[in-house]
Formats: C-alpha cells, structure tokens, sequence
C-alpha cells in the first residue's frame, strides 16, 4: 500500500521513482528519475471488463524507450551547461522559464518539453549529436515520408497548451529577431479537439481574430 504517491517537487527535476516487480508496482523507491519506457500487456479475462490494471502491470512487461531515454539524457546534460549552442533569443527564453524566482512557474515537464524540442532544431543536428536527427529522420521517413514531426508525450492535465504557447513564443520571437533564419516561423497550424485550447491560446495574439 502506498500511503503517498507524491515523490517529486512539480517545478524540480525528478529524482525519485517507485519501483516495479513480478508482482506490479511496490512501495519501494528508487533514488532516481524513472526512466521513459513503456509496458507490454498481457490482458487477463475478467468479467465484464477487459481493461488491464496498474496492479497487473509487472516489471517483466517493461520495455525501455531507449532513443528518448539518449534524447532526455543529452538534454539534461546541455540544460546543467547553462543551454549552450541557441539563439541568444532562445537562451533567454530558457534561463526565464526556469527561473525559480519568476512568478507562475512553469511544471518542469512542461519545461522538459519545450527544452526537447528546442534542443532538437537549434543543437542536435550539430556536433556529436546528429545521430539523434538522424534516428528520428529515418523513422519519419517509414510512417511520415515529407511531413517530418516530433511527439511529446504529456500526461493528461499536465498543461500541454502552456507548451504549445511555449513554443510558439519560441518560434515568433527568434523569427522576428532574425527573418531570414528558415528555421523559424510566424505561421502556426493548431490542431485541437475542441474550442477551449484555441481559447487559451488566444492570449498571444490579443489584437487578432483567431
């Protein structure tokens, strides 16, 4: 029985995970970030219900993300190094966001996702990182062939709409401090599921119609 599940500060990088065995999930801790993986299902029949359980989730079933623990370890790395290698525009952006005096913080995963995709357009094509453009190239090329993307994957309720404000700050502002750098823009596409989203995000083009 796990008494509190919370281990983490929301704002803090997290260090601090509960543990998986043959049995499912325990109330032993380990003194380190979880790592990104992902768990096989073996459904069990039950009675009037097919879905699985967290209780049946069990540490054999546990598959690691191995390109996005690589990617997550890199950019731990660059964030500690003061986010060398961007924009001067992007860098201020990243020191104001993890700003811990700053009112209205931002969760760190909202930052962690903003910095992953900052990370892969202004640094990771550079150096000894291009292998990470190079993954991501090929798998777009399988499924996306001309339409290459980047998912973050974020928990529900973990302020998605914050990131995507995030990155279209990012966007703008680098465009207009330098327009002839193609690799950033002006224009957006949002797809959302419904108004709320569009609503929220209204806020940085007040003087416009969306």
């Amino acid at each position: 029985m796990i008494d509190n599940p919370i281990l983490n500060r929301p704002y803090d990088v997290p260090t601090r995970h509960f543990a998986f065995d043959d049995e499912g999930i325990t109330d032993r801790v380990e003194e380190s970030r979880r790592p990104s993986s992902y768990f096989v299902p073996v459904p069990r029949p039950r009675k009037g219900t097919r879905q699985l359980e967290l209780a049946e989730l069990t540490a054999d079933q546990i598959r690691l993300n191995e390109l996005v623990n690589r990617i997550r370890e890199r950019v731990t790395r660059w964030r500690r190094a003061g986010y060398p290698r961007v924009t001067p525009t992007s860098r201020r952006l990243l020191e104001h966001w993890a700003d811990p005096e700053r009112e209205n913080r931002v969760l760190f995963c909202q930052r962690e996702a903003a910095e992953t995709a900052i990370y892969l357009s202004e640094v990771a094509s550079r150096d000894t990182d291009v292998w990470m453009r190079n993954s991501l190239d090929e798998v777009n090329g399988e499924h996306n062939d001309g339409l290459p993307r980047v998912a973050l994957k974020m928990a529900t309720g973990s302020g998605k709409t914050v990131v995507m404000a995030m990155l279209i700050a990012w966007q703008v502002l680098n465009k207009v401090a330098a327009p002839q750098d193609k690799r950033f823009s002006k224009r957006f596409l949002v797809v959302t599921p419904g108004l709320t989203i569009r609503d929220r995000l209204r806020v940085l083009l007040p003087g416009l119609t969306m």
